[in-house]
């Protein structure tokens, strides 16, 4: 036990999270098991982004598969690595496109959650703009003997950041886009906090009406459910620019796509997806990556699903000699998540065991061997090796560790060998639609 290291804060995050059936945002490393060949390709990715391309991945899986997991290791690896990252779940007011600003709002979602390095837990435009100009400042100071207060010094680090504009005012709307960085550095020269606050409105897209954007920056356009995916490239290239690796966009909970009920509106979400995803793999967008996490029936159906469009069944389906050979791509533009095995699911319990009995500081008491024995009885009880994910166990696991450390006179196998245990299992009536499961990924 003495050999675990890990901070109170971050065992809380996970106990907390896990045993609330949510992914959580710390710590995941310490319960990183089985998706080694998924994250690996994926990282590769991120070598590929900061070398200047794009990348469109999607992640597909069931219920309780990993896909939450995997977006937030990608996440955290990113951050890390010096990469910009924007993540959002989309739902029913949060969609690619739609008629009442459903696009906008998953575009302000992504910008209020704009993460960084130093800034891990969203807000981050602030200080990358800021970070940037104080950079370009020491750049001033060190190449020309001039002071902040010296006469000239604000003309010199004006015309640095004009450098960086430059460089992608020939893009769609990146004229627009090059005035507002301008405005907010006139506005961070002169002190003047209603400059930049409306700098900062129009970057995050609060902007409701042109003729508001116009009276105060002096710009015709704002940003809207047509043009907010162009700015996310825009964004992409100017971060770049500024000495970030790129810009990752995470997207999870796809199957609210799935699950719009009118089919223009439905197709006009699946075609602006296809837009990023086209735009990414043809390279129109520099320095961007984006993650799609989904289930199996968002992208397969063959009704309602990604499958129904011709287009996207010629770019998502599954090679015939993988799917002759048995094997999983890793490489290709899905990832599908197979259900981890029973010596991966026992590793992941032994990891949580430690997990708790360090946060709690208690020996750890449960054996191998009672593990296995709880692995079997999740097993038997739901019926088939195949539905065994993590997330229709760990919740369940995390319930009975918290039970036998408060409850000292009950046996462990006294608990999960009971007649009312019932595991917890996402889809387990075949009748049901497993869209309207509630899901816990890992």
């Amino acid at each position: 036990m003495a050999k675990l290291k890990i901070s109170k804060k971050t065992s809380t995050a996970l106990i907390n999270s896990l045993g609330a059936g949510v992914v959580p945002r710390l710590g995941v490393e310490h319960i990183a098991v089985g998706r080694e060949k998924e994250l690996k390709s994926l990282l590769q990715n991120l070598d590929d982004i900061a070398e200047g391309v794009a990348a469109f991945r999607f992640i597909i899986g069931n219920y309780g598969s990993g896909k939450s997991f995997i977006l937030q290791m990608v996440r955290n690896r990113a951050m890390e690595q010096g990469f910009v990252v924007a993540d959002a779940d989309l739902s029913s007011e949060r969609r690619l496109a739609g008629s009442n600003h459903e696009g906008l709002a998953t575009y302000r979602e992504l910008m209020s959650r704009l993460s960084t390095k130093t800034r891990p837990d969203g807000g981050a435009l602030v200080s990358i703009l800021e970070g940037w100009i104080n950079k370009i400042q020491q750049e001033v100071v060190k190449d020309s003997n001039l002071r902040p207060n010296d006469e000239g010094f604000d003309d010199q680090v004006e015309a640095k950041i004009r450098e960086v504009v430059q460089y992608i005012e020939d893009l769609v709307h990146g004229f627009d886009f090059g005035s507002i960085i301008i405005a907010y550095w006139r506005g961070y020269r002169s002190d003047n906090d209603d400059l930049k606050n409306s700098a900062l409105r129009w970057l995050r897209g609060e902007f409701n009406t042109k003729t508001e954007a116009r009276t105060a920056l002096g710009v015709r356009v704002i940003i809207d459910d047509d043009s907010w995916y162009e700015y996310i490239k825009l964004l992409a290239k100017f971060v770049a620019e500024i000495g970030y690796k790129g810009l990752m966009i995470l997207m999870d909970e796809a199957v609210n796509l799935y699950q719009i009920s009118t089919t223009v509106t439905r197709e006009k979400n699946y075609n602006r997806l296809l837009t990023m995803f086209n735009d990414t793999m043809q390279c129109k967008a520099e320095h961007l990556g984006i993650i799609i996490g989904g289930t199996t029936k968002f992208l397969e159906d063959p009704n309602r699903g990604l499958f129904a469009d011709q287009a996207w069944r010629r770019r998502t389906k599954e090679s015939r000699f993988a799917a002759q050979a048995d094997v999983q791509e890793f490489l290709g533009p899905v990832i599908r998540l197979n259900p981890l095995s029973e010596a991966e699911i026992l590793t992941l319990l032994q990891r949580l065991t430690e997990i708790h009995a360090t946060h709690f500081g208690y020996d750890k008491t449960l054996t191998n061997k009672e593990l296995q024995e709880f692995v079997k009885e999740i097993v038997s009880r739901l019926g088939a090796e195949a539905l065994l994910t993590p997330g229709e166990i760990v919740r369940d696991f995390i319930s009975v560790l918290n039970i036998l450390h408060h409850e000292q006179n009950i046996k462990f196998s006294q608990l999960i060998h009971g007649a009312n245990f019932k595991p917890t299992a996402a889809g387990q009536d075949t009748n049901l639609d497993e869209d309207n499961a509630a899901e816990f990924s890992l």
